[in-house]
């Protein structure tokens, strides 16, 4: 089984699951893994896995529209190097202190690949799940999308000795997880997730979870200029901002009477890219079928 297939089978014996997270009394909890041979590009270094490990947890806290609490890492490498593993949890902590959590530990272990594994905790009393979605309801994304994409193509030229491009690479991979949008967007969504498998696998996974589909059109999907730097065409551009994943930035729908308020209530760019439509209508992009390609752990795009 793929991922996604062994997703689908741990959703028929566990309940509830299919959300960013889990929340259990207010108290919002979830897991990641992370392998330097599907996630750590040749080149990123340990401050910035230090801070991507992390900040893709504190992305899911962020999707369920609570406050971030703390996060730990487990750290396993074949050796310990002193100068890697301070700045591991220096990346660590730095993305913690971004939105007000606190690094507050983790574990160490041998291993003959880089490994991290790490667990981000918050806290809200009124989760956003993935399922409250309704035709009517406008469909947004914060930020830019494709940062991950075009890092990773900055990496490839890093491999021929481009330190500029290295630095480059590693500077997009540090991406803020959206803690404080989701909390400010929280009381107006009715469904929020985090585009970690890119738009279009998001939006097959809204859709699946609301019952609904979408109606998007492509230009107002906020691509960045990152990726605009990196690709010779729009067409390009766009698929690497809308498939290769690994963004971490909020998918919401949004009731259409509450939107003035959302945008209002947060200071990162929120960019409405379509609606919400009934089920029969599918997930169309310009009035063509999007595709359910994205990101898949494990494996990449």
């Amino acid at each position: 089984m793929d991922e996604r297939a062994a997703l689908a089978l741990l959703e028929g014996e566990l309940e509830p699951v299919g959300d960013d997270a889990a929340v259990v009394d207010g108290l919002v909890v979830t897991t990641d893994m992370l392998h330097e041979r599907t996630d750590f590009p040749a080149g990123t270094t340990r401050y910035t896995a230090g801070w991507r490990s992390v900040a893709a947890s504190l992305s899911d806290v962020a999707a369920m529209g609570a406050d971030a609490t703390a996060a730990v890492a487990a750290y396993a490498a074949p050796e310990f190097v002193e100068e890697e593993l301070l700045a591991f949890v220096r990346g660590a902590t730095d993305v913690c202190e971004l939105v007000d959590a606190e690094y507050v530990g983790g574990d160490l272990d041998g291993h003959d690949e880089f490994t991290v594994a790490t667990t981000a905790i918050g806290h809200t009393d009124d989760p956003v799940p993935r399922s409250g979605a309704r035709p009517g309801d406008r469909v947004c994304v914060t930020g830019t999308l494709g940062r991950s994409g075009a890092a990773l193509r900055y990496f490839d030229r890093a491999a021929d000795g481009d330190q500029a491009a290295l630095e480059r690479a590693n500077a997009l991979f540090q991406f803020e997880p959206r803690v404080a949008a989701g909390s400010a967007l929280a009381p107006h969504a009715s469904a929020m997730m985090d585009s970690s498998d890119g738009l279009a696998r998001s939006l097959h996974q809204l859709g699946e979870a609301s019952g609904c589909g979408f109606a998007v059109d492509a230009d107002p999907i906020p691509i960045d200029d990152a990726v605009r730097a990196v690709t010779d065409t729009d067409d390009e551009a766009l698929e690497v901002g809308t498939t290769f994943g690994e963004d971490f930035e909020l998918v919401v729908t949004i009731p259409d009477a509450e939107l003035e308020a959302a945008r209002e209530a947060t200071d990162v760019p929120l960019s409405v890219i379509g609606s919400v439509v009934d089920a029969e209508e599918g997930i169309t992009l310009d009035g063509t079928r999007l595709e359910d390609r994205g990101y898949t752990h494990g494996e990449g795009t």
